[in-house]
């Protein structure tokens, strides 16, 4: 901005859109910082790296409200612009940070949607925020972002009270945030010996800077400063100091998996889903609303924090990373060799964490970008990863991953698994302890050798090649082919097994989708053992919604 720019600007939908584009560009700069200095809740250096994407996701959301009020001839409104950003954040939140940002967003919208961006407005915004952020944590802590969130509506409370504009009040929160986070090494025993400040605060200071920013026309550059000894840090010294404690309740051996989801649940199956998760785990955050949820949580058994989820909802977007040794270090442990899995449900997103993959959880029609999946990589924090794609769709989207993964050094192999059956196979086999070659060989061979099928809805009239099926026919699907056109689910499912079988077979897999019969995996059980002898069949609760059963034969 030019010097006649540096005039405030309203609160208005085009402010939104700025503080967002400026947030962004802040946290880019500051992302690497902020990792370097990751040492609470778990020291697994990715707090920057996380806020960037949740603040990248609410950005989108936000051009997306602009364009489509372009398209339809009229312009947004604050609550729009303050709606798509607190929505895009909820959908798009990483992290214990990432997901605390996304609740102080949704806290501020309750009370902007509904006024014209008053200095007033904006002070009780920000008193929203912070105590939203503290109901969204099961045992809040001090000394971490949300006593800088308390902090900055302190602040801005105080301006407020002296008849300041908006801007005013945004550089007032962003200020108090500012000094509260120079106070939290003071605070948390783990950041006082490490000599460095919260790294949630530190991504909180950048983003509360942007708005002040975007409100008053002045642009900042300044780093945040992420020591409590210094007003900045030297260029190398962002490094967490010897002797650091892995985290904040200063137990070396902490829980092994980070997952967080979204999910469809009512607010009273919410209260449920918190107590129990609550004893699964700890970091536990639960932000959202109107029935939609983001969930994430620290914990040993990655399947029953995901299966606590399916019994209280729709849980989708998956995502589980094993910190492998990250809460013990600075670094995130790099380990010899790791399996990526793109999984179409929850229920086998927690099958393949418990294997020691990392699963990939996507919904119908949403796939995943190959960037998602470099993340993934990523995040493996391995030397050798095995990528599963699970879909024939997904193969020049898992390649463009797996060659992007490479040119950073990681050795990546493509296993051609076209069906989740064919995923489970492989991991099956999955073996750490011998080459990667032969692994890669016996992971292959074993997708190869499974053959994969699948029940499905017609959604309309199509012709087919079993015939034409109506809307509303159940359709047997065998390596990706209708072959049967049935009227009841069950007997079309045995009537594809038998077909299978045919050709000879040692091992069934059957798995359940979201909206499977509760007596169709005992009735096909009881059916290939009748028919088939010396046939074994297994069952998982797989939860995707796309299709009621997934059929396997080895």
């Amino acid at each position: 901005m030019t010097q006649e720019d540096d005039v405030p600007y309203p609160l208005d939908a085009a402010a939104v859109r700025s503080w967002c584009g400026l947030a962004l560009e802040a946290l880019g700069r500051e992302r690497e910082r902020i990792d370097a200095i990751n040492v609470y809740p778990v020291a697994d250096g990715d707090t920057g790296t996380n806020l960037y994407l949740t603040l990248e996701s609410a950005a989108r959301a936000v051009e997306a409200a602009f364009d489509g009020h372009t398209s339809a001839g009229t312009a947004p409104c604050l609550a729009d612009a303050i709606g798509a950003m607190a929505h895009g954040a909820l959908i798009g939140a990483r992290g214990n940070s990432g997901t605390i940002v996304a609740q102080l967003l949704r806290g501020m919208t309750e009370v902007l949607a509904a006024t014209d961006g008053s200095a007033d407005a904006l002070r009780r915004a920000l008193r929203r925020a912070a105590a939203a952020t503290y109901e969204a944590v099961a045992h809040p802590v001090e000394g971490t972002v949300l006593t800088v969130a308390t902090a900055a509506a302190d602040a801005a409370e105080r301006a407020a009270a002296g008849a300041a504009g908006a801007a005013e009040v945004a550089r007032a929160a962003h200020e108090g945030a500012r000094t509260a986070l120079q106070a939290t090494p003071g605070q948390l025993a783990v950041l006082g010996r490490a000599g460095v400040v919260d790294a949630g605060g530190c991504g909180l200071v950048a983003l509360l800077g942007a708005l002040a920013d975007a409100l008053s026309g002045e642009v900042s550059v300044t780093p945040v400063a992420v020591r409590a000894d210094a007003p900045l840090p030297e260029a190398a010294g962002c490094e967490v100091a010897d002797g650091a404690a892995a985290d904040g309740r200063g137990d070396p051996e902490g829980p092994a998996f980070e997952v967080i989801y979204l999910l469809e649940a009512g607010d009273a199956a919410v209260a449920r889903l918190r107590t129990r998760l609550d004893g699964l785990g700890d970091s536990l955050v639960v932000v959202g609303g109107d029935g939609l949820w983001n969930v994430h949580v620290h914990v040993d058994d990655a399947g029953a924090a995901v299966e606590a989820g399916i019994e209280a909802g729709r849980p989708y977007r998956v995502r589980i990373t094993h910190f492998g040794g990250a809460s013990r270090t600075k670094e995130p442990a790099m380990t010899a060799r790791a399996v990526v899995a793109v999984v179409p449900g929850a229920g086998l997103a927690g099958l393949c964490a418990e294997a020691g993959a990392m699963p990939v959880a996507v919904r119908p029609g949403e796939p995943p970008a190959s960037g998602e999946l470099v993340q993934a990589i990523r995040q493996a924090h391995a030397r050798e990863v095995m990528l599963l794609p699970n879909d024939p769709d997904l193969r020049h989207t898992a390649a463009a991953a797996a060659e992007q993964a490479r040119t950073e050094g990681v050795r990546v192999a493509l296993i051609p698994t076209r069906a989740a059956v064919q995923g489970i196979a492989a991991l099956a086999v999955h073996e750490p302890g011998r080459s990667f070659d032969e692994d890669v060989v016996a992971m292959t061979a074993a997708a190869g050798a499974t053959r994969y099928a699948e029940l499905a809805v017609a959604e309309r009239q199509s012709w087919t090649m079993a015939g034409v099926c109506q809307a509303g026919d159940v359709l047997g699907l065998i390596d990706g082919d209708v072959v049967v056109i049935g009227s009841d689910l069950t007997r079309t499912a045995m009537t594809v097994l038998d077909r299978m079988l045919s050709a000879g077979g040692e091992m069934v897999t059957l798995v359940l989708g979201a909206d499977a019969p509760g007596a169709l995996a005992e009735r096909l059980e009881r059916h290939v053992r009748e028919r088939h002898l010396a046939v074994d069949t297994v069952v998982y609760e797989g939860g995707q919604h796309a299709a009621p059963l997934l059929i396997g034969v080895e």
